[in-house]
């Protein structure tokens, strides 16, 4: 679901990035002061960057396996809001989120430069901060069942990618987009999305149930001891940086190579796969900005998933020791 900036106009490009960027300064301010909650008052709060770090990297690196949509000619992937705040916590996992679509956009041009507040209000603020809390976290409590993490999963990642394919049509239909009339994108934007959030869904409810099995103490809101906590998540961090790994270096075998959900439904629509940007001096800069910027454009190498995984801990951790500075500084 990345837009490129062909489907975004200035005017679209301020609103968005600006209601990104207040979400994402109030979710830094939320990771940083996480006694304000008491829901994270647990002995993992020493432990959330690097937490953010390992699942950032793997949830990069399921993103870059498509799935197909048997039937459709389509695919989909994981976006992994329901996953991340199913373990970070909502606030947390946006700015993991957020992360992970940055790095997309910079060093892949996966996405639009100027695209990328709309990305990251339709895949991390709605799932993250919409679906999340209001389907996913009241319909799980501890010791919840497989079948309600299931039930719950599916729900909520289908809910997340509905609205988010919903926000995609209302952007550029707000853009003037000619060649995607609204209606018209709907019916394929909605469908496709529906059958692409009931794979999110079943994968989510997968890995979480995993979890919850053997290392409960990485899910959030579960409270636990210290003198156990901090042996039991590096243990946890261990395993989901390695299965990171592994993933990233294999997703050029198994991937799907059909387009996904937003491409399909813009070729099913305009009768072509990819739209040109509009020429005006802000979409060229953006352009040549990320032309600078993307060093594997389209993840055109076999060790793109590493890369990439491997560039979003750097983000995590880098970011962790400005706030750690700023910290110090108050």
């Amino acid at each position: 679901m990345h837009m490129s900036d062909a489907l975004v106009s200035p005017p679209v490009f301020a609103v968005t990035g600006a209601v990104s960027l207040v979400l994402l300064g109030t979710a830094i301010w939320k990771v940083k002061h996480p006694r304000n909650d008491r829901r994270e008052s647990d002995a993992r709060d020493e432990h959330i960057v690097p937490l953010m770090g390992v699942m950032g990297a793997f949830v990069f690196a399921a993103q870059m396996i498509n799935f197909s949509i048997p039937g459709t000619g389509s695919s989909g992937h994981l976006v992994g809001g329901i996953l991340l705040s199913a373990i970070l916590g909502p606030w947390a996992a946006l700015l993991t989120l957020a992360s992970v679509l940055v790095i997309q956009c910079l060093v892949f041009a996966d996405g639009g430069f100027m695209a990328l507040g709309a990305n990251i209000l339709n895949m991390a603020v709605l799932s993250c901060l919409v679906a999340y809390p209001l389907l996913f976290r009241p319909l799980i409590k501890r010791g919840a069942s497989p079948g309600r993490i299931i039930a719950a999963s599916l729900l909520a990642a289908v809910v997340g990618l509905e609205l988010g394919a919903l926000a995609v049509t209302i952007e550029t239909e707000a853009s003037g987009i000619t060649a995607l009339p609204i209606g018209r994108f709907l019916l394929f934007m909605l469908p496709i999305h529906l059958f692409i959030g009931i794979g999110e869904g079943l994968a989510t409810a997968a890995v979480i149930c995993v979890v919850q099995r053997y290392k409960p103490e990485l899910l959030y809101g579960i409270r636990r001891e210290r003198a156990s906590g901090k042996r039991k998540l590096g243990k946890g961090l261990a395993a989901i940086a390695l299965a990171a790994l592994l993933v990233a270096g294999s997703f050029s075998w198994i991937a799907s190579s059909d387009p996904d959900g937003l491409e399909w439904s813009i070729e099913k629509t305009a009768g072509q796969a990819e739209l040109d940007p509009a020429s005006d001096g802000l979409h060229r800069r953006a352009a040549a900005l990320q032309e600078k910027t993307a060093v594997i454009p389209d993840y055109n190498t076999t060790f793109a998933g590493i890369v990439g995984s491997g560039a979003i801990l750097l983000a995590v951790f880098g970011a962790s020791g400005l706030f750690r500075a700023g910290q110090k500084q108050e």
